[in-house]
């Protein structure tokens, strides 16, 4: 073999595995630390080879801010680990009790330290969760009210700090289902609480995806792109980590109703399309709960989808 014909040959080899991986124009692809949280531990500079390798450039950083000490690094360590690969971590899985007027002053102040750290990563979006579901009997009124105030006094502290929060939807949380949002939405300005929607909660919970994301497309500002269809498991559920989930837990159910992009039953080029609508430039994130055959293999499987399926649409 001449030396041209190995240069055609490296370069064709190079085209197509480039092809294989997302483009992220427009749309910016990312993974959560999430799913590794249910495996054996590895390396963080590890979880950044895979997605190095699968093209997704993105993280948002799970169990914060216990995530450092967890693999180790400071915020600086980290933030020089993800820029040498010109990766990046683009928010964090926020939480607190908003509920509760009382721990309002507090939950600020995290936020500030949370947004202090990501700014250092060059991340713009903070992504709120509610608290966990209340029980029968609660002021629901007071609590939406009380969530409202939180995140409205959240939102301006954002706006200061060049971030804008977006409201994550989740099963099992206070802001579950389509009304839920509907309602924390409408009592809080469209500036100061966005939306970052997760489609899989959104379609266990009984949502039509697409038409969610077409009611909010303006306030869209981060969304997880994860597939999901109920399935009852047969057997237990037995993690990687080590960890059983009894096969008649909700825990069972849930981790067996999640799929790779493409294996469940939420349209994405529909959702794909709103957001081609509205010229959605940002992050989105294939937040898998579970990864049947590894992390890899299932990023790999989804980021086929993403070049196959959706970036025909809008990438």
């Amino acid at each position: 073999m001449n030396r041209r014909t190995f240069l055609t040959g490296l370069s064709a080899t190079l085209a197509r595995a480039a092809a294989s991986v997302p483009a992220n124009n427009n749309i910016k692809w990312a993974l959560s630390l999430g799913l590794w949280q249910h495996f054996r531990p590895v390396p963080f500079t590890e979880i950044l080879s895979v997605m190095r390798d699968t093209g997704f450039i993105g993280i948002r950083l799970t169990d914060f801010p216990r995530c450092f000490e967890t693999y180790g690094l400071t915020p600086s360590q980290m933030e020089k680990e993800v820029a040498k690969r010109k990766l990046f971590v683009c928010t964090v899985s926020f939480s607190g009790p908003s509920h509760d007027a009382s721990k309002h002053d507090k939950i600020i102040a995290d936020a500030r330290r949370a947004m202090t750290v990501l700014k250092g990563f060059g991340a713009k979006e903070l992504v709120v969760f509610t608290p966990p579901r209340l029980p029968p009997g609660a002021d629901v009124v007071q609590v939406f009210d009380n969530m409202a105030e939180c995140y409205t006094r959240l939102g301006e502290l954002a706006g200061e700090l060049g971030f804008r929060v977006g409201l994550h939807n989740h099963l099992g949380e206070i802001v579950e289902k389509a009304d839920e949002i509907d309602l924390i939405l409408a009592k809080v300005k469209p500036k100061l609480l966005y939306f970052a929607p997760d489609t899989a909660h959104l379609h266990l919970a009984g949502a039509n995806v697409v038409a969610m994301l077409e009611k909010y497309k303006n306030r869209i500002v981060f969304a997880d792109y994860k597939d999901a269809r109920w399935t009852t498991p047969d057997s237990d559920v037995v993690l990687d980590n080590g960890k059983v989930h009894p096969k008649d837990s909700e825990e069972a159910k849930f981790f067996s109703s999640i799929y790779d992009l493409g294996d469940g039953e939420i349209d994405f080029p529909g959702c794909h399309r709103v957001l081609k609508s509205v010229g959605y430039k940002g992050w989105l994130c294939v937040d898998l709960d579970t990864a049947r055959r590894g992390p890899r293999a299932s990023y790999e499987r989804c980021g086929a989808y993403v070049v196959n399926k959706l970036e025909p649409i809008y990438s």
